[in-house]
């Protein structure tokens, strides 16, 4: 089975794929100061706490990170303690299949890297990926399978916080979909702002995008949506196409079967 991890700068995303099926995950807290060490046992115990496996039987690793310190710290773990399995790690140099049309390519995080691959794979182009998560991430993939850029946007919890702190009387709420867009509490109020404002944001940049990559028939742009927080706002949005939880991770099995097929496997240097 192979063990894909998504480390994103406020939650890892791990899945346990057998064949093209995630037939386990978890979401835990990204935590910088985390040890190598601490990392395996807490992968270990989740591992085997699942009840879908008697025995864990991880034959491969694949792995993207967007904070350096935490993919320093999981390069350890995978030497120490899974040595004797192939591991491929999304840094340049590893193939992907998807070209990169970016000024600069080693500032394109990995994580979009992935739903760009993913997105190509499993829609083809030309597509925009909407990704939920500390930034709200918008990626373009042109009708030639290429990564072609993107927008960034605040994700959402960032704006609560923020919102929150500079604000004296706004206290930080529950985000979920208030019961009417006028709200008639402060709750309310702030629950309205945010889960209609960001599907307002979503629509209007997903909108724009398309018109860029299919000037002609923005209609055959296909925008899926993908993070953890995507379920607060999809249903609000009329543009999405589809709604992929595992998008990342599907990036990460793609890339590790296309680094491993008929060749030696990339191991973690010693």
């Amino acid at each position: 089975m192979l063990l894909t991890i998504d480390v994103g700068n406020t939650n890892t995303v791990l899945g346990v794929f057998d064949g093209a099926d995630v037939v386990e995950h978890w979401r835990i807290s990204t935590d910088p100061v985390r040890t190598a060490d601490e990392l395996a046992v807490l992968i270990e115990g989740l591992l085997r706490q699942s009840p879908l496996f008697d025995e864990p039987d991880i034959d491969g690793i694949a792995l993207c990170s967007t904070v350096p310190s935490v993919l320093h710290e999981m390069r350890e773990m995978c030497r120490r303690y899974y040595g004797d399995v192939p591991a491929v790690i999304v840094e340049p140099g590893v193939k992907t299949g998807v070209p990169l049309r970016y000024d600069n390519p080693k500032e394109v995080g990995s994580d979009r890297i992935m739903n760009a691959v993913a997105a190509v794979h499993l829609h083809g182009g030309p597509a925009i990926v909407v990704d939920f998560g500390t930034s709200t991430n918008f990626d373009a993939v042109s009708d030639r399978g290429e990564f072609v850029g993107g927008a960034l946007a605040p994700g959402i919890e960032i704006s609560v916080d923020a919102l929150s702190r500079r604000a004296a009387q706004l206290l930080k709420v529950e985000i979920t979909r208030p019961p009417r867009v006028i709200g008639k509490s402060t709750v309310e109020a702030l629950q309205s702002g945010i889960v209609f404002g960001f599907a307002g944001q979503v629509e209007g940049i997903a909108t724009r995008m398309a018109a860029e990559l299919a000037p002609d028939d923005p209609e055959s742009v296909t925008i899926i949506a993908t993070g953890g927080l995507a379920p607060l706002v999809i249903d609000e949005v009329s543009v999405i196409d589809v709604h992929e939880p595992w998008l990342t991770l599907i990036g990460l099995r793609l890339t590790y079967e296309r680094n491993t097929a008929g060749a030696a496997t990339r191991q973690i240097p010693r």
